[in-house]
């Protein structure tokens, strides 16, 4: 007796709240567990590309996502022109809020970090003016941190910004205590330094330069990295926006401008001297010289005529053209060349692979030496100071 193999598909689903390369994995996993499914998911352009069996369902897979503690949607679909209505208009800065955080953070933590380390800059009251720089540092700038932290504490997770909200946090709440109970907020004060290391009961020690320093540091990866990332994404963008924008069909003898996203394979459209052509195609009318150089790289118009092929988003360097759609949408060469440059993105080197390994067993290993670590101490009749 045979046994059918279910029919299997893929979809690509774009992953959001993502903030380090142990949340690709916790995701992967969790899709992995399913039945019949298979995933990769990609940190770096935040995408998941899926193949699951005819028993499971997209929208089981964004369910199962999203029961991780991040978002999935199913991406737009493939656009090789400018979005209607977003001609000349700017595009929305992404990056502001974390601009504004890494602004926030450098400028007070420089004077934070040069107080503590040069103690000729540590005057009567120093420490004082050092704990209200550093507490917008902890509490706003760092506050994407201590979100992801507790978003994937309430799932049961640890990731990088566990480890950064813990010991921001630790560093700062031990400062408050050392200030307030312990002997660090004595006027005159000072904190030397030095690279020696020497035994001491830490009430008189306060660590908010690196709060707000580690604080200040990440934030700026974190930028740099989005920022990397928009760029790629722009470049991708700018590719599929090469194409037309609209393009005047014949319809019944009669000339109609459309979208190009109206576009149907079969119709018959004009390509006028200087215009880009609209999609992929066949030239039934007219002679003319065709601009590929954007695909071809040549310099010099390629001439066709009845019959012969054209490539959308080419320029018409010559004669009026009447053309037959073939492709259109995800189908023209234009699209897929986009697709390839996306899925060569989407694509994991053994060392990525590697990584993403080692990254999903790096914060709990983490955590776990340093709760060993206290609980030697305690258990040897160290005090908490």
């Amino acid at each position: 007796m045979a046994t059918t193999v279910p029919d299997t598909a893929e979809v690509e689903l774009a992953i959001g709240g993502m903030t380090c390369a142990s949340c690709a994995a916790r995701i992967e996993k969790k899709l992995n567990r399913m039945d019949g499914v298979t995933a990769t998911v990609n940190y770096a352009t935040e995408k998941a590309k899926v193949h699951y069996s005819g028993d499971v369902s997209v929208p089981e897979l964004i369910a199962t996502v999203e029961a991780t503690g991040y978002t999935a949607r199913e991406p737009e679909p493939v656009r090789t022109g400018p979005e209607p209505g977003t001609e000349g208009a700017e595009p929305a800065d992404e990056l502001r809020p974390l601009r504004e955080r890494l602004v926030t953070a450098v400028l007070l933590a420089v004077p934070v970090i040069a107080m503590a380390m040069v103690p000729a800059l540590q005057f009567e009251y120093w420490q004082w003016l050092s704990l209200t720089l550093a507490a917008p540092v902890v509490t706003y700038a760092a506050w994407p941190f201590h979100k992801a932290a507790l978003t994937n504490a309430r799932h049961g997770a640890a990731t990088m910004d566990t480890l950064i909200s813990v010991g921001t946090s630790a560093a700062f709440l031990w400062s408050l205590w050392a200030l307030f109970f312990g002997t660090a907020g004595t006027p005159g004060m000072t904190h030397p330094f030095e690279l020696t290391i020497a035994r001491s009961d830490g009430a008189g020690n306060i660590y908010l330069e690196a709060a707000a320093g580690v604080t200040a540091f990440i934030l700026a990866g974190r930028y740099f990295e989005a920022r990397s990332k928009r760029k790629a994404g722009a470049a991708l963008k700018a590719l599929l926006e090469l194409g037309a924008k609209d393009v005047t069909v014949l319809r019944g003898g009669r000339e109609e401008q459309v979208p190009v996203g109206e576009l149907r394979a079969g119709d018959r459209f004009l390509v006028r001297p200087g215009e880009k052509i609209a999609t992929d195609g066949t030239v039934v009318e007219g002679t003319s010289a065709v601009d590929a150089s954007m695909l071809t790289g040549e310099s010099v118009p390629v001439e066709v005529g009845v019959g012969d092929a054209v490539t959308g988003a080419t320029v018409n360097a010559g004669g009026r053209l009447v053309v037959e759609a073939t492709r259109v949408g995800a189908d023209t060469q234009l699209a897929r060349m986009a697709k390839l440059v996306e899925d060569a993105q989407n694509g994991k080197a053994a060392a990525q692979r590697l990584a993403d390994r080692i990254s999903g067993v790096f914060v709990p290993v983490v955590i776990a030496l340093a709760l060993g670590t206290l609980g030697f101490w305690l258990g040897n009749g160290a005090g908490l100071t």
